[in-house]
């Protein structure tokens, strides 16, 4: 959680605006910055130190199609260097479209097809649970992904399993085909997860949903986001 050096949230607008040349998918960046600030800055122990930890906090992009705030937070971070991110969708730059966990440092999964970083945060709680680790895990969802069934199958074991480690957040910008009745959270609530909806502009409202305790059940956090630019 501690920041590795001399940038901030004040310095995230320019960092993702040295990333050009991917428009249409901007806007899916823009909808996270704030709860991947949040979750880097004040919830998760996630460092450049302690990247291969067996015992470290994970974080799953499954909404990986508009990286560019991910990859901003993680060169505040001390993840990657500044001088990089203008190299961001170049044929040779190792900062893709999608994030690749095997070349871009700090990130856990590589993301972007829309339904997988549930079940894979999902089989990541239960094996770290398993070793006994107190590792937290969260992974961060688009509201339209939960139009993939992958994602339902995983709701429903999550909340069986009773994995209190397990977080997932939504981002809910009213992009999604078909929806719930009753709205996303009651999609969880239905299965037995714990569920929290805030503006995912408000870091305070954020933070407290993120670390409120969730005894025997896993969490999810429905930030509701409307584009307004980075708060």
């Amino acid at each position: 959680m501690t920041t590795a050096t001399e940038l901030g949230h004040a310095d995230l607008p320019r960092l993702i605006s040295l990333m050009t040349g991917d428009d249409k998918h901007h806007a899916a960046a823009e909808s996270t910055v704030d709860v991947l600030w949040v979750l880097y800055d004040r919830v998760l122990d996630i460092t450049p130190a302690n990247s291969r930890a067996p015992d470290r906090d994970r974080f799953l992009l499954s909404k990986g199609h508009g990286p560019m705030a991910y990859y901003a937070v993680l060169t505040v971070k001390g993840f990657l260097a500044e001088a990089e991110l203008p190299t961001w969708s170049n044929a040779l730059s190792r900062l893709g479209h999608h994030p690749d966990r095997r070349r871009v440092p700090g990130v856990e999964i590589s993301s972007g097809s829309l339904g997988h970083g549930l079940p894979i945060a999902l089989g990541t709680a239960l094996g770290l649970r398993a070793r006994g680790l107190p590792s937290k895990v969260v992974t961060l969802i688009g509201d339209a992904e939960l139009d993939e069934g992958s994602n339902h199958e995983a709701i429903v074991v999550a909340a069986r399993s009773g994995l209190e480690n397990l977080t997932t957040v939504v981002i809910d910008n009213q992009s999604s085909s078909r929806g719930w009745p009753g709205g996303i959270a009651r999609r969880f609530e239905v299965e037995g997860w714990e569920t929290r909806t805030v503006s995912g502009r408000d870091h305070s409202a954020l933070y407290s949903a993120f670390v409120g305790a969730h005894p025997g059940r896993p969490l999810a956090v429905v930030a509701v986001v409307e584009p307004k630019g980075i708060s």
